[in-house]
């Protein structure tokens, strides 16, 4: 078998299942370490036996609905590569937004402000965390999760990166208490309504972990926590920035209005015009 048959093949199995036809370029790519301008270059080479055993096996598993992700270990996430496995939520390129508009924000709200601090609450992979940190070099940022073995992909991305951040076990911002003050808040924690479970594509709800996509019957349990956590670990004044759901931009917005009366607080949407981001620059002490 041929690259390019492979391709084929992989691409008719997957056509005929519902996921994506470009999966096995990727799925090839991993099993003969290529970038694709290689792939592409090398199409009429034969492939080993074993490759061929090898690329098999990943098509019947993500045609089984497993995330090409998992299979590959690592995406991408602002250019740069990420650990993931089955213990973290896989980086979308939504979350991208939600940084790129973070940063904008601390240069904004606390320019010539230094040194500033940053906790990612709920980090998963440590994609936020890492890119903060990367991004702005001069932010000292902290991430937490309640995950053992989410904790442990994160750091080694955090190690991948040279990024220094100080990790935390724990829910969501509660390892800091006592500890710590920010003067940013990022999260991208659950907030999917427990009953639209079997709404979601296999490879989201048989796969990824649970505990980092749902939130309670109404999808705000997690925002509940973080904002009534907010006064024990920020500063007298503080950015905090959330990924939502689409249409959860008003109720999450209320959410912070009622603990910080004087809190300016921006819903953005995304690229395909979906709420997805809530901004709140909080000041003065919280109700």
């Amino acid at each position: 078998m041929k690259v390019f048959e492979a391709l084929r093949w992989a691409s008719t199995v997957f056509k005929s299942c519902g996921r994506d036809e470009n999966a096995g370029e990727i799925l090839l790519q991993h099993v003969l370490k290529m970038e694709k301008y290689q792939l592409l270059a090398h199409l009429r080479m034969e492939l080993p036996e074993e490759r061929q055993k090898e690329f098999r096996e990943l098509v019947r598993k993500h045609a089984a609905g497993v995330p090409v992700q998992y299979l590959t270990g690592c995406e991408y996430f602002y250019g740069r590569k990420f650990f993931v496995n089955g213990h973290v939520l896989i980086p979308r390129p939504e979350t991208e937004e939600l940084v790129a508009g973070t940063l904008e924000r601390i240069r904004k709200y606390f320019s010539g402000t230094s040194p500033l601090r940053a906790a990612d609450a709920g980090t998963g992979s440590g994609a936020i965390a890492v890119t903060l940190a990367l991004e702005m070099p001069a932010l000292e940022v902290s991430a937490s999760d309640i995950s053992e073995e989410a904790l442990k992909v994160a750091a080694k991305n955090a190690e991948l990166h040279g990024a220094g951040i100080d990790f935390r076990q724990g829910d969501f911002l509660a390892p800091f208490f006592g500890e710590k003050a920010f003067d940013v808040i990022v999260s991208n924690p659950p907030y999917i309504p427990l009953g639209e479970k079997e709404k979601l594509p296999d490879v989201v709800k048989d796969h990824e972990p649970g505990i980092a996509l749902f939130a309670g019957e109404d999808g705000l349990d997690a925002y509940r926590k973080i904002i009534g956590q907010l006064p024990m670990v920020i500063n007298s004044r503080a950015l905090a920035a959330f990924e939502i759901g689409d249409g959860q931009g008003d109720k999450v917005k209320d959410l912070i209005e009622r603990a910080f009366p004087g809190a300016i607080v921006e819903i953005e949407r995304d690229i395909n015009r979906k709420e997805r981001m809530v901004f709140a620059f909080l000041h003065g002490e919280s109700s």
